[in-house]
């Protein structure tokens, strides 16, 4: 196996970056990576921290990330399985990144940035669904921003619905728990889910 481990042999093999592949790249929010931003419900929030690398799914029923202004994203933590992986990292190491992805849209827009959590109250009240506002907010400082080009979500059919694998065909969340501990309860976990998600979505 022959592995590429220095700068100068890895720039060799690829060559130079187009000028489309650098100029897209800026440090605040154009108009263009405004509109992007405002029409995407869903993003990856990718931490680091001392025990390693995290990347946790975000989605709201609107925008993922509220825009204060064109160098800061406002993120509500809704409820989830309250590991809180990302914000312990966030707490040690600010650095963060994400990756916005809006159905139908072959491209995907990538921020890097610096992150802090916010507890003001205020804020937190400000992103109440259902009465139940987050327990933090995510503030994100953006560094750099661009947009990445088409081809990989091209080559996976991403939004095409003829190669969508269907619910039945992956293994459900019971069934993987069940595997990894002896006696889990599988079956009843899977059948409860629904009605507790429902119940704890915001």
């Amino acid at each position: 196996m022959t592995i590429l481990s220095s700068l100068d042999a890895l720039h060799a093999h690829y060559g130079m970056a187009g000028e489309a592949s650098l100029i897209k790249e800026i440090g605040h929010l154009s108009p263009a990576y405004r509109d992007i931003v405002e029409a995407s419900s869903f993003c990856a929030l990718a931490t680091c921290g001392p025990e390693g690398l995290d990347c946790s799914p975000r989605g709201d029923d609107g925008m993922v990330v509220r825009i204060r202004d064109d160098k800061t994203l406002l993120m509500p933590d809704r409820r989830g399985n309250n590991r809180i992986d990302s914000l312990r990292n966030i707490v040690r190491d600010p650095r963060v990144s994400l990756m916005f992805m809006v159905p139908g849209w072959n491209n995907v827009l990538r921020i890097n940035g610096q992150a802090a959590i916010s507890v003001e109250p205020d804020l937190l009240a400000s992103f109440e669904k259902d009465g139940n506002p987050p327990r933090s907010v995510i503030v994100v400082t953006i560094e750099r921003i661009y947009f990445q080009c088409a081809r990989a979500i091209m080559r996976a059919g991403l939004w095409n619905p003829d190669v969508r694998i269907g619910k039945g065909d992956l293994p459900t969340p019971g069934r993987i728990l069940q595997e990894i501990k002896e006696g889990f309860d599988g079956e009843t976990y899977d059948k409860e889910w629904p009605e507790r998600a429902a119940k704890s979505m915001w």
